[in-house]
């Protein structure tokens, strides 16, 4: 499958999520490789090029990855970019239409939190890692933050573009 976009006029869309610690996921192989290990806990990000993937879902994760507890694994698919990746993780998320961009947490294998594109649209960040750390706090037991307090303000806070849109200021 081809993707709809070109992969250099997103990948900075990629980067916001991978400075925080989480690794995207770019083949069927890969995806299987993360999502059949049936221990520990596992975040799949749907990634996505609309502006409520920038202004609320990968703000919001990159907040919640902030939290004292945090999942094992930190993933990404980014649809339309990797469909056949993408199309892959949500085979793993039995009886949820596909949605993005949206975020799926897993524990031993099973689907145990999902926020869908319906979820996202409309909150703010703080709302989306408000609903994300419930989630970990609930689930997950690996210490966080994901990355240091100052690696996760340069991608999210400092020298932050307000025209492109895709990061902002978060203050806390």
């Amino acid at each position: 499958m081809n993707s709809m976009y070109d992969r250099e006029a997103v990948a900075p869309l990629w980067k916001e999520l991978v400075e925080v610690g989480v690794d995207s996921l770019t083949t069927v192989e890969e995806v299987d490789a993360v999502l059949k290990e049936n221990t520990g806990t596992t975040l799949v990000i749907v990634n996505s090029v609309c502006g409520c993937a920038a202004g609320s879902a990968r703000p919001g994760v990159a907040l919640a990855l902030q939290n004292s507890v945090i999942p094992d694994r930190l993933t990404t698919v980014f649809a339309g970019v990797d469909r056949e990746a993408t199309n892959r993780a949500r085979e793993f998320m039995k009886g949820i239409p596909p949605s993005s961009p949206c975020v799926a947490l897993f524990k031993d294998g099973q689907l145990v939190y999902m926020l869908q594109r319906s979820d996202i649209e409309g909150n703010t960040p703080q709302t989306i890692a408000s609903h994300l750390k419930t989630a970990f706090d609930n689930t997950c037991t690996r210490n966080g933050p994901s990355v240091a307090t100052e690696v996760f303000q340069k991608a999210f806070g400092i020298d932050a573009d307000p025209a492109c849109g895709s990061t902002f200021k978060i203050k806390q």
